[in-house]
């Protein structure tokens, strides 16, 4: 793979497919790219697959191949899409050294969701920043060291290596290279065109926050989280949650380590942006979400939001709240203004 920026007219395209893929992996790209083709700046999009036979996506839809792997020569931009079944991908090597030859013939590469194993397996990444989707990213860390994983973001590029987020994720890099290839005015109408955001606002955590909250059997700490989780309003200080399990602060604040990894503070302070976002979601306003879930105040929500999730509440309700169109949707009161 040559470090460096590809030549624009034409610019080549390709896609690797194979069985098991995830289809909007596969789809989107092809879909940014085809809508960003321009006179001035034509795409020539394309997918090839291991043998170049027809495989079929994880949803059971079956794809067609333009071209087999080791028919591909020069390639501008090679998108590698993830694999719906990680443990099922790593037995099958093959598929491994497909990208590895296949980044050997491209000038870019940029790969979608867990598609960023199969660059580290090939070794694309090594010594290159990364990220994947955010369920993977401890696991991309792990496996390959020589990786620097930022698992919040939804896109990362090192030089001519991108890789992004979950699934639509895969949407936001290849604008990212369209804005690079002919700048932001083509790239944003792209963007109008396919009803996206050019740049989302915020990080991969807005969409995790309830799976970094641990599960836990113990007798003393279970039903503390359960309460926290009932009533996040509710008075828990760390007096308080001791008091009420009977134990010492400092006994209460050992087991939230063990059994929680984090102090009652930290834990208190995730349930309430939790029960926040929820609010914000169902459409209730950034003060009363700030009240209701325990935050207090319109300025502490925001301190929080900027804080685990790296946007705004009034961002992140515009983008996250109801799908229904404002046409249909119940006539509510309007919603405080909030940067």
């Amino acid at each position: 793979m040559e470090d460096g920026t590809c030549d624009p007219r034409p610019h080549r395209v390709i896609v690797f497919a194979f069985d098991g893929v995830r289809l909007m992996d596969v789809a989107a790209p092809l879909e940014v790219f085809a809508t960003a083709s321009t006179a001035a700046h034509p795409y020539t999009v394309g997918v090839c697959t291991p043998d170049g036979r027809e495989v079929t996506t994880s949803t059971g839809l079956r794809i067609s191949a333009d071209l087999p792997a080791a028919g591909v020569a020069a390639v501008g931009t090679l998108i590698v899409p993830g694999p719906a079944d990680l443990a099922a991908f790593r037995k099958r090597p093959e598929l491994v050294d497909h990208v590895r030859r296949l980044t050997g013939r491209s000038q870019r590469v940029a790969a979608v969701c867990t598609g960023a194993f199969a660059l580290a397996a090939a070794g694309v990444l090594r010594g290159r920043r990364a990220t994947t989707h955010w369920e993977h990213a401890a696991d991309l860390a792990r496996d390959h060291p020589d990786v620097t994983v930022t698992p919040d973001a939804i896109y990362v590029q090192d030089g001519p290596v991108l890789t992004s987020a979950g699934v639509t994720a895969g949407i936001d890099v290849c604008l990212a290279l369209v804005e690079q290839d002919q700048g932001p005015e083509v790239a944003r109408k792209v963007a109008r065109d396919l009803v996206v955001f050019l740049q989302r606002p915020g990080g991969q955590s807005q969409f995790s926050v309830a799976s970094r909250t641990p599960g836990t059997r113990h007798p003393v700490l279970r039903p503390l989280l359960d309460a926290i989780a009932a009533d996040p309003a509710a008075d828990h200080t760390p007096h308080a949650l001791a008091r009420t399990a009977g134990v010492s602060t400092r006994h209460l604040s050992r087991l939230f380590r063990e059994q929680a990894g984090t102090t009652p503070a930290a834990y208190v302070e995730i349930m309430r942006l939790e029960a926040a976002r929820i609010l914000l979601e169902r459409g209730e306003s950034v003060t009363t979400a700030a009240r209701r879930s325990g935050l207090g105040s319109d300025e502490t929500l925001r301190r929080v939001f900027a804080r685990h999730l790296s946007t705004t509440p009034s961002a992140y309700a515009a983008r996250f709240r109801t799908t229904v169109p404002a046409s249909r949707a119940t006539p509510r009161r309007p919603a405080l203004e909030v940067v």
